[in-house]
This record gives structure tokens, C-alpha cells and sequence, in this order.
């Protein structure tokens, strides 16, 4: 399964766009202004719509809001265009490809302007406010990453997390801040470029339909190649029973402590449920696949976000960071493609099936995927 994969930005969105044509698919590009990557393409976000373009019944996939997950993202997007996906009658199926392309193509997990995309959704006039992380943030972003500066601020993480308990340490600095530009989990100053698109896309294509199921592809948060689904919401009454309903026991919630996630501001669900009108049924979901330990990933976004401020860091340096985040969000094993892969053919085939009162099916088989057990560390999302 791991040819699904793969290594390039550019080469993720050729081989997405020859299998959005081969499913017949409608498709149209939205091409970011900020410049070019580093193979000298352009950086676009693709959108693919499979289907009856009338139908009342959508399922909403979106890959790459945080860009280096992007490789994740589009893998089982690519599965899904390619793996013999029946659709029934008055449904239909969009794909959003690299909605941060910039991140996808410099292997960061921020955009352009070191935003945080799934913390841009607010209101720019009156953001949130996370008094927590202006404790946390010298911390985060110590003043050299191999010398006693970084040694310190591991020091004081550590201690942070024993007196203050891990799962306060990862709300501080997940949770989303709008204060310290230079830092992690940077909401933005205001509406990124990629916020513009998704609202464009949903606005145009997901208005209007009768029954929606959103699925937010990301990696870098849970236990090893299981892919958590975390509730995202749906603002009727019914939409944490409809998606419990789809996703059976394994669906978590932030709010409740079940999840590997704690509690985020700014997601990309809450714009598709601003920009919906109220009547549709929304049911939301990030498909969270873990990767490594919770104070690995966050040791590869530091040294990313220390990189991306330096400038004299040396080449061997730079090429090794890249790595160490590319594995943090991206790992190379094929066990780990193997399972993120078969689940996504649970899970895909799950929203199709119960988004629906008729029938649809994957041609192939999809295997069970066991339950993930939330753990309090300080990852992403």
C-alpha cells in the first residue's frame, strides 16, 4: 500500500490531479501568489469534485491544512480516486489537495507566514486569548538549538510538564496562540491566503447540501499508525450522536478528555460550519494519525521553527532538521503507510456508508482498525 506515497510536493499533486481526471472528476486550481517551490512549481491548492454535481449528500476531504501532512493527506486521498469508489445515487464526493501547499512543499507545517492554518479561523478583530503559552514560549523557542540556550529550555519543559501535569504543558502550547509571531501554533494577524480558498470552496460547493461529513486529514498526534478520529463538530443537536453512529466507539472528543488532542481554536471545521446556512447536517472530524512520542514531534516543530529563523545554520544542519520533521509527520516505515492506508479505508467507507441511507462500498476490503488510547503528551493538532 505504500505506493500510494509520495515524495515530492510537486510529484503528490501530479499524480492527485492525473486521478482526479481518471475518476472523472471536475477539477479547478486556486495557485497561492506567494512564489514558487523549490523545484521552481507553482504551489497550488487543488479541488476535485466526483459526482452528481446536484446531490444533497457530500463527503468533504481535505489533505495538507498543516503542509508537511500533507504527504499523508494526499495518499489516502489518492486511494480513495483509485481504489474503486462506488458512489450511490445523490451523493457525491470534493477533495481539497495541499490546502497549505507552501508548508507540503517545504516540508513545514505552517504556511508562508509561519501560521498555523487550523488556529486562522477566528476573528482577527478579537482573537482568543491562551495566557498559558507566553509562559511556555521562551521555552519553545530557545536562542540556539545546539548549545546551552536549548539545553535550558529542555530543562524547563521538563519541569513544566512534572509540576504542572503533561496534559496542562500540551493545552499551553497546542491550544493555539495569536500573540508572539516568532512562536508555535501561530494563529495569524489575519485570514491566511489558504482561509480564503477553503471559504471560496465551501461557499461554492458544500452550501446548500442536505448532509455533509467533513474529514480533516492530519498526522503527528496518538499512538503509532492509528488513526484517531476527533469529533469537530456539527452545531445541530444530533451531530455528536450521528458522528458516534458513523465512527463507532473509536471517535473521541478534545472536550471530554477521551482524545489524544486537547481542546483547539481556529480549526478548518469552524469555517465549513460558519459558511454553512444552519439547515445542513454537518458531521466533523479530524483523522489524526500518530507518528512518534508527543515531546519528539514537538522537538522536530521547534528545531523547524528555530531553523526557519536562522540564518547560519549550516547545510548539514538544515538537511538534518528536515529529515527529523519529515519523520515526526511523515515517517518513511512501510508498516506505518500499510496502516495509514487500511484505515483510511475504514473510515472513508464508514462516512460514505452512514452519510447515506443507501448503500456504497469500497471494491476492496477494508480491514479493522483498533480503537486508539488517548494519551496526555504534548503533541499537535
Amino acid at each position: 500500500m505504500t505506493d500510494y506515497f509520495s515524495e515530492t510536493y510537486l510529484v503528490a499533486r501530479e499524480r492527485f490531479r492525473a486521478a482526479a481526471r481518471a475518476a472523472g472528476a471536475s477539477t479547478t486550481e486556486h495557485v497561492n501568489p506567494v512564489g514558487l517551490g523549490p523545484d521552481g512549481e507553482s504551489l497550488s491548492t487543488d479541488v476535485a469534485w466526483i459526482g452528481d454535481p446536484t446531490a444533497s449528500r457530500l463527503l468533504f476531504a481535505v489533505s495538507g491544512t498543516h503542509g508537511v501532512e500533507g504527504y499523508c493527506g494526499s495518499a489516502c486521498q489518492l486511494r480513495l480516486l483509485t481504489g474503486g469508489l462506488e458512489l450511490p445515487p445523490d451523493t457525491a464526493v470534493l477533495l481539497v489537495h495541499a490546502l497549505n501547499p507552501h508548508g507540503f512543499a517545504y516540508s513545514r507545517r505552517v504556511n508562508e507566514d509561519n501560521v498555523d492554518l487550523n488556529r486562522n479561523f477566528v476573528d482577527h478583530a478579537n482573537p482568543p486569548a491562551n495566557p498559558d503559552y507566553a509562559e511556555v514560549h521562551r521555552w519553545l523557542v530557545p536562542g540556539d538549538w545546539s548549545g546551552p540556550a536549548r539545553a535550558e529550555a529542555d530543562a524547563a519543559l521538563g519541569e513544566l510538564a512534572g509540576s504542572r501535569g503533561l496534559r496542562w504543558l500540551q493545552s499551553a502550547v497546542t491550544a493555539g496562540q495569536w500573540t508572539h509571531p516568532d512562536g508555535l501554533f501561530y494563529g495569524g494577524a489575519k485570514r491566511a491566503w489558504s482561509r480564503n480558498v477553503l471559504d471560496e470552496v465551501v461557499a461554492k460547493h458544500v452550501r446548500g447540501r442536505a448532509r455533509v461529513g467533513y474529514i480533516d486529514l492530519h498526522t503527528g498526534l496518538g499512538e503509532r499508525g492509528v488513526g484517531e478520529p476527533i469529533f469537530r463538530g456539527g452545531r445541530d443537536a444530533g451531530a455528536l450522536d450521528r458522528a458516534s453512529a458513523w465512527y463507532g466507539p473509536e471517535l473521541t472528543r478534545s472536550e471530554d478528555g477521551t482524545s489524544s488532542s486537547t481542546p483547539i481554536i481556529g480549526n478548518t471545521a469552524t469555517l465549513v460550519a460558519d459558511v454553512l446556512d444552519g439547515d445542513e447536517e454537518l458531521t466533523a472530524i479530524t483523522l489524526e494519525y500518530g507518528t512518534q512520542p508527543g515531546f519528539e514531534v514537538l522537538a522536530a516543530l521547534r528545531a523547524d521553527n528555530w531553523l526557519s529563523q536562522s540564518t547560519t545554520a549550516a547545510p548539514e544542519v538544515h538537511d538534518s532538521i528536515k529529515r527529523q520533521i519529515r519523520e515526526a509527520f511523515y515517517p518513511s516505515a512501510p508498516d506505518w503507510r500499510d496502516a495509514v492506508i487500511a484505515r483510511a479505508d475504514v473510515v472513508f467507507a464508514q462516512a460514505l456508508r452512514l452519510s447515506t441511507s443507501s448503500s456504497c462500498r469500497l471494491r476492496r476490503r477494508c480491514r479493522a482498525s483498533r480503537a486508539p488510547a488517548p494519551k496526555s503528551a504534548p503533541g499537535c493538532r
